[in-house]
């Protein structure tokens, strides 16, 4: 992310980048962007908040390593006694609910305190947080117990405003995507959208098959610097440019069972044979549904673009490709 990115972010949350950096404790320096002179935040409060982590690479001086409102989902933080000097949870009790600020923290003093390694090839050793406060609740002088029901009653509000939100804006999310892409999309009977860019081979695939696929799984929203907001991948180049590529992971075709995968996955592959490709938009009933998973939030629609390589018949060695 360029550094203009995160001043656009600043600008859309009506903060002011005026102010200087102040020391604050350890090695943290802050700077308050916008304060709503509510009581600050304590030990044992539950925060809602949202944010942006960047870090000063090799080759970008601001690469991103999560930003909730990419995600679009807040994180709910529990607020506890500091872990050394300078932490997060210390910049934290400069706010109140609605403040905004950014944070620049050690990495070296939270990988020996966390225990988190630090990203690979990095040019400086500073992290920056630029934290929206959405909401705080105080514990006050309520009991453990009670607070902790407190906090389950907020977490299970928030969440279901959140779902009710992702329902209601799900269809013209879609639309958006399909508009913006200038896709001239062909619906099934199911909801799903399609396009076909070729169709390959007469062989269609089964439920008790196994398909050899390279893909791509992303969300209809794009990054806040203008990236695809991919979430999964077979394609080494895809993933780093969506900043996901991890070294752990082989970049190749997948062999997946057709039968567990998403219903609009299914569907989607069934129309194309070895040699297909084709770009499914799935409503999240066919998708992850109504409660989600990993990174896709409940009521999410997602967009696959697969090439189909191969199908493997049961107790086959080898791929029918023609």
């Amino acid at each position: 992310m360029k550094k203009g990115i995160i001043m656009l972010l600043a600008a859309a949350l009506g903060l002011s980048a005026c102010n200087k950096f102040e020391k604050g404790d350890g090695d943290m320096t802050y700077k308050i962007y916008k304060s709503e002179g509510k009581p600050k935040i304590q030990d044992g409060d539950y925060v809602k908040l949202n944010g942006v982590q960047t870090v000063e690479t090799n080759t970008n001086p601001d690469s991103v390593m999560v930003n909730t409102y990419d995600n679009e989902r807040p994180a709910f933080f529990a607020i506890s006694k500091s872990m050394f000097k300078g932490d997060l949870a210390s910049g934290l009790k400069l706010l109140g609910e609605g403040d905004s600020a950014v944070f620049k923290l050690n990495l070296d003093s939270m990988e020996k305190y966390s225990g988190q390694p630090k990203p690979k090839g990095l040019k400086s050793n500073i992290a920056s947080f630029t934290i929206k406060i959405e909401k705080v609740l105080h514990k006050g002088k309520d009991a453990d117990s009670i607070f902790e029901a407190k906090k389950r009653l907020f977490f299970e509000a928030e969440y279901k405003a959140l779902n009710e939100k992702n329902k209601t804006v799900e269809p013209a999310k879609i639309a958006k995507y399909v508009a913006d892409n200038g896709l001239k999309v062909t619906t099934a009977p199911s909801g799903l959208q399609y396009v076909i860019s070729a169709p390959g081979n007469s062989e269609r695939a089964t439920l008790t098959d196994t398909v050899l696929m390279d893909y791509t799984g992303q969300f209809t929203n794009k990054k806040s610097n203008g990236a695809l907001n991919v979430f999964d991948t077979s394609d080494a180049k895809i993933a780093k440019e969506a900043g996901i590529f991890s070294e752990s992971v082989q970049y190749v075709p997948r062999s997946l069972p057709l039968g567990q995968l998403p219903q609009g996955v299914i569907q989607g592959i069934q129309l194309i044979g070895v040699g297909g490709k084709i770009k499914m938009i799935l409503p999240s009933r066919l998708g992850f549904g109504e409660n989600g998973g990993g990174p896709i939030n409940p009521f999410t629609p997602l967009v696959f673009d697969v090439e189909l390589k191969g199908i493997i018949k049961p107790n086959a060695a080898a791929p029918l490709a023609k």
